[in-house]
């Protein structure tokens, strides 16, 4: 065990002072009976004779170095061994240049890495051979989940590739990627394409499509560079943060190997070695390791105590995950609009998302005069999704406003900002809904609406007109519209351009030329027609550039993305790290984001899409793990209650009430509901002992459209009756286990684990369960993991394959002996069981014995069974009447 802390942004060793008196104890995911993950904890004990974890002792060496929400880590040299990569300059594998590297055909690049920032840090460097002016000859980095494959041809182009989708990272954060290229493909192009798989040794799956050139063959060049892995010489971007297990490089497709580097075979520490290739490796900046991260957190508390003697003195340190930062003292985050538009260095701006009594519009940006209003009601329109409410117009309304001038000429600027004419109140005589003033050629501008047209108009200083348009285009009325008009200095003429798009709907534009003198906007000078009563208004904008995508999306709240991307664009607009795990465009769309705090806004994504929000292990960072994550996992953990030491006790089933749910309604916020009910099973709201009586829920989801409550409400009815107990401590003692280390310490929040043989006063099925959350203790000679469990059962769905849809209803028409080989089954509801000899073998489950039914016949019912009993070793006579069903029934996933 070691414990680390970030002493000044370095990380320093200071197990030394750790008290082993007190075990070392971690917190992680989701506690029994809670419905949402809480902000993971590490509490241990420091020695403090010598002041050193006295933040304000200015005798302490690391004075003014540590404080509140200093990082801490603690790892345990337990794990696999890898190369190590922190993510610093110079830290790198690498093996010298050699003919075998040469290649400058086909080529088969292959990296197989656990890395913390696949999807962050802008462009990450993984392998390359490239060096300066000859000697790049190609590399293959990684830019928010799309890989790039770039090299220099022999005849000098720079070609650089790269996948058409992004990687499907799993919740362990390993991922083996591969590139290959095909330097002709027959075709008279090149082919690059790319692959991933869960390590080196397979299966590959295709990321996206092969790209194929358009400018010819290639060839590579050979170069003299090194191989390096890692922080790559020459390289700007981000080095890879996190462990390399292994890499290939082949001559070829599926060709030879020419560089084999196997970190995961190599000893804890060492820096070289040669591989199966012949390549002599050698390691800087870091080493091959074997520490596994068992939590990253920050200390938000410093507490000093000690005895009254003096002699004792001691900090009982606890640190906290992200989740407990990020819930401190939260202000609501702004609506959309509001948070992207000063993010595109307006010149000036003003929401006008007042509250009600306001009296002029207030700027968000630097040295810009509020807006003077006349006749505005504020807060009067919600309506629009990217925003928060916005002012209507009354009669004779009008606003003012200086608009500061740019640095630099530039030659272009932009208005932009949003409406919305009732339809009700389309002026009949031409009435002002924007204008403003320039210092160019044209000095006063403004668009006018009458009679269902808009018009744009800009005079010059003798009263001409070198811009007169009527605008016919339906759409611009009784509805929110973003409307924009921009112009750019082209040679002697100026070209100029109205657009407006109907917020989530169509677009249009069109475009002109006048001579003159583009200048800069200097002012806002609107006087609304008197028509235009009622008409909603926002968002101004004024822009140096003549294109902007400061509203793109944000107008409408980013309505329609998933849930996942929303979770990676939130905390990339705030500056937190986040990993978001499998693929983002099958994951559940979601509806307008509105304005609320940002943990608030992270839990709605996780909530429609019923995945889980947590924080990482190895990092101050979130992890978004999706629904479909929990799906038909492999089983990262496998006990055996029959070994010893496999299963410590307690080991002690809930069979209780705490997460029945029967009867469930599912409401889209700002839309339409659903509801499911359970009249049915054993756990359905008929009263007991049929059912259990009425378990109701009521949830609002933040949705995109009103098909998806039905189908929500109905795998919330699936999880909240599904009939197994649950498991609050599952007890893992690694010291007792050792031979359990290196899979425990795999297991994460949302992981299945199994423990096979129960005892006998159990159900005789393995027990299969899904890792909510554990406690982890860390002793001088102790290592526990508590896990909270659910059952996993709910989560095996089905595939397109051959899966079975179980029966509407059936039982057996006669009783069955302990040995009797042949059922007479009764079918009470829905279609006959099939006869077909080719859907058998399957399992049937009757009072708790599952059989393996091997033949039906039967056109009629009752049918005739042909079963082996005792499946699962539970052998007893069966009586008349008794349920017969499916022991695993195809479940539709949501």
């Amino acid at each position: 065990m070691r414990v680390d802390l970030s002493v000044g942004g370095t990380w320093t060793d200071i197990t030394g002072d750790v008290y082993l008196r007190d075990a070392i104890t971690i917190t992680r995911g989701r506690a029994d009976e809670a419905a949402r993950v809480d902000a993971g904890k590490c509490t241990l004990t420091l020695n403090n004779r010598s002041g050193k974890y006295s933040p304000r002792n200015p005798t302490s060496p690391y004075y003014g170095r540590i404080g509140r929400n200093t990082p801490i880590r603690v790892t345990v040299a337990a794990g696999p061994t890898a190369l190590d990569l922190p993510g610093t300059a110079g830290a790198r594998a690498s093996t010298p240049d050699t003919a075998a590297l040469d290649i400058t055909g086909d080529i088969d690049i292959r990296l197989d890495a656990t890395l913390d920032n696949w999807f962050t840090g802008g462009t990450v460097e993984l392998i390359a051979k490239w060096g300066s002016g000859t000697d790049r000859a190609w590399r293959l980095l990684v830019q928010r989940g799309y890989l790039y494959l770039a090299w220099f041809d022999s005849g000098g182009a720079f070609l650089q590739p790269g996948t058409t989708t992004a990687i499907d990272l799993p919740p362990t954060d390993r991922l083996a990627v591969r590139a290959t290229l095909d330097v002709n493909n027959g075709a008279g192009e090149y082919t690059a394409t790319f692959y991933q798989a869960p390590t080196i040794a397979g299966p590959w799956t295709m990321i996206g499509a092969p790209v194929t050139g358009t400018t010819g063959t290639t060839a590579l060049v050979a170069g003299g560079a090194p191989l390096q892995i890692g922080d790559l010489t020459g390289f700007t971007f981000t080095p890879a943060s996190g462990r390399v297990h292994a890499a290939q490089v082949r001559n070829g497709i599926n060709g030879t190997i020419v560089a084999d580097p196997q970190f995961a075979a190599q000893a804890a520490g060492t820096t070289s070695f040669v591989d199966s290739a012949g390549r002599a490796w050698s390691v800087t900046g870091t080493a091959v390791g074997n520490r596994a991260t068992r939590f990253v957190g920050e200390v938000s508390a410093w507490p000093a105590r000690w005895d009254v003697s003096g002699r004792d003195v001691w900090v009982p340190l606890q640190a906290a995950g992200v989740l407990r930062r990020l819930g401190q003292g939260a202000s609501p985050l702004d609506s959309t609009l509001r948070r992207r538009i000063p993010s595109r260095s307006p010149l000036a701006y003003w929401p006008m998302e007042e509250e009600r009594d306001a009296t002029r519009a207030y700027s968000p940006i630097a040295n810009v005069d509020p807006l003077a209003v006349d006749g505005f009601s504020f807060a009067a329109d919600d309506t629009l999704a990217g925003s928060s409410a916005l002012p209507t117009i009354n009669a004779a309304a009008s606003m003012s406003a200086t608009v500061p001038t740019p640095a630099v000429p530039t030659g272009q600027w932009c208005i932009e900002f949003v409406y919305f004419v009732p339809a009700d109140s389309i002026p009949t005589v031409g009435s002002e809904i924007i204008g403003w003033r320039s210092a160019g050629t044209a000095i006063r501008w403004h668009v006018t609406a009458r009679d269902g047209e808009f018009f744009l108009q800009a005079f010059d200083d003798a009263g001409g007109l070198p811009v007169n348009i009527a605008i016919l285009v339906d759409g611009k009325f009784g509805g929110w519209v973003r409307q924009q008009v921009s112009v750019t200095q082209n040679g002697s003429d100026v070209d100029w351009l109205i657009r407006w798009d109907n917020i989530g709907g169509d677009a249009g534009q069109l475009t002109g030329t006048y001579p003159g003198d583009a200048g800069a906007i200097t002012s806002i000078d609107t006087v609304f027609g008197a028509q235009l009563d009622k008409t909603r208004i926002g968002h101004l904008a004024v822009f140096a550039t003549d294109t902007t995508d400061a509203y793109a999306l944000a107008d409408h709240g980013f309505n329609h993305e998933t849930a996942g991307a929303r979770i990676a664009r939130l905390a990339g607009e705030e500056g937190i790290t986040a990993r978001v795990y499998g693929n983002v465009d099958d994951q559940v769309s979601m509806g307008p984001q509105r304005p609320d705090t940002l943990l608030t806004l992270l839990q709605d994504a996780a909530d429609a899409d019923g995945g889980v929000l947590y924080e990482a292990r190895d990092t101050v960072a979130l992890c978004y793990r999706p629904r479909t994550s929990l799906y038909n996992q492999t089983p990262r953990l496998a006990l055996d209650y029959a070994a010893p030491g496999e299963v410590a006790p307690p080991l002690e089933p809930v069979d209780d009430d705490q997460a029945v749910r029967n009867d469930v309604t599912v409401t889209r916020a700002g839309g339409s509901s659903a509801r499911a009910v359970d009249t049915t099973t054993p756990l359905s709201t008929l009263p007991p002992p049929t059912g259990v009586g009425r378990y109701d829920e009521a949830i609002t989801l933040n949705l995109a459209d009103d098909t998806q409550p039905a189908d929500h409400a109905g795998w919330r009815l699936h999880l909240g009756t599904w009939n197994e107990a649950r498991y609050p401590l599952v007890h893992v003692d690694l010291a007792a286990a050792p031979h359990l280390t290196a899979a425990a310490i795999t297991l994460d929040v949302g992981d299945r684990l199994t423990i096979a043989h129960p005892p006998a006063w159990l159900p005789p099925d393995p027990i299969d369960l899904i890792a909510q959350g554990y406690t982890e203790t860390i002793g001088a000679y102790s290592w526990d993991l508590g896990l909270t469990c659910t059952p996993a059962g709910p989560w095996t769905v089905g595939i397109a394959d051959t899966d079975r849809v179980d029966t509407d209803g059936s039982e057996l028409a006669a009783a069955a002996s302990t040995t009797a080989t042949t059922l007479s089954v009764a079918v009470t509801d829905g279609p006959l069981w099939t006869t077909a000899g080719t859907e058998t073998p399957f399992d049937i489950r009757v009072a708790g014995e599952v059989m393996t039914v091997t033949a039906i016949s039967g056109a009629s019912s009752p049918q005739t069974f042909t079963v082996v009993r005792s499946v699962n070793g539970v052998v007893k006579p069966q009586d008349a009447g008794a349920d017969v069903r499916l022991a695993r029934p195809t479940v539709v996933a949501l």
